[in-house]
């Protein structure tokens, strides 16, 4: 389960700007590309930035098709489950069995507000059809539901459960997840993503990384050289564009930010809507902070051989920092 380490992109789904709002594949695998490109070490497909409730479910299996083929073998892709009706998504992952696929990011059932019991059930449930690695997905201001720490560690058990990506925003419980769990730990709150790595957390699913991946990627290889005085100095140059990134429902502003970089045109499907125009202009100020940042080299495809070797390469990339 190594695999599951890092910075993962939960990717937006790009789409036309025409009645029907189709899905611009091209624009996903060029996006697809350049986060790999960038040195991040997984994707995300069908995730909440991706607007996964607004794809049918043959859009999300023609999205995930067009993103593995322009991923080529390079990193390994998830894919997001989520939904109220467990039999349903059970019905979905045995689709999804069929791709090329590293697991997938499953979230509590949304609306329905279940028991813990039925948490572990629905989870339980959906690992049952499938032999992929499940990362969980707490995020209860979505679900409406937080997955408690006990229950995680009831899952934990089978080790089918490899990681979690938590995002209820509570230090406390992410100490606790870290501490107390043998699951590789992701932060889904991107302002906590330098705590995370300071608590021992293995990853994070950046949203906010489709905006200069190569600096996240460079953060997470610092911490991991214990050199957190400049990973905090990166962090803290991208914490007022993740602050505005989020000031309104994701992803409208990561995908106006996009847009301004030409890589996808600003498209959402209904009920998300497009950056207000005073969040936009907010939005160019920090962007344009943060584009002019020093670039740095992908580290993912370098084989490093001991950990004086990695310690020696990751100083000698980062001394422009």
């Amino acid at each position: 389960m190594s695999i599951f380490k890092g910075i993962w992109v939960p990717l937006v789904t790009p789409f036309m700007q025409s009645h029907d709002q189709k899905i611009d594949l091209d624009a996903a695998q060029k996006l697809a590309v350049h986060v790999i490109e960038s040195g991040v070490h997984g994707l995300v497909v069908g995730g909440t930035t991706g607007e996964a409730a607004t794809l049918s479910e043959d859009e999300q299996a023609l999205l995930l098709a067009a993103v593995i083929e322009a991923v080529d073998g390079r990193c390994p892709v998830v894919m997001g489950i989520g939904g109220s009706d467990t039999r349903a998504l059970t019905d979905r992952v045995r689709r999804f069995n069929a791709y090329a696929l590293a697991g997938y990011l499953i979230s509590a059932p949304a609306y329905v507000r279940p028991s813990q019991l039925g948490i572990v059930r629905h989870f339980q449930t959906l690992a049952e059809h499938t032999d992929r690695p499940i990362i969980i997905y707490n995020i209860p201001a979505r679900t409406g539901v937080n997955i408690t720490l006990t229950t995680v560690e009831l899952l934990a058990q089978d080790p089918q459960f490899c990681g979690i990506k938590e995002s209820s925003g509570d230090v406390l419980q992410l100490t606790e997840l870290i501490e107390n769990t043998r699951l590789q730990v992701f932060c889904g709150d991107d302002t906590l993503i330098f705590p995370t790595f300071l608590l021992g957390g293995h990853g994070a699913i950046s949203a906010a990384a489709h905006i200069r991946p190569d600096l996240y990627v460079q953060l997470y290889a610092l911490m991991q050289t214990g050199d957190n005085v400049q990973a905090r100095a990166i962090f803290d140059s991208l914490l007022p564009l993740i602050r505005i990134l989020f000031s309104e429902p994701n992803p409208g502003p990561l995908k106006a930010a996009l847009s301004m970089q030409n890589r996808i045109q600003e498209e959402l499907r209904l009920p998300m809507t497009a950056m207000t125009a005073s969040g936009r202009r907010r939005l160019e100020k920090a962007l344009e902070g943060v584009m002019g940042l020093p670039v740095y080299s992908p580290l993912i495809n370098r084989v490093l051989t001991d950990d004086a070797d990695r310690t020696q390469f990751f100083r000698s990339a980062l001394t422009s920092v």
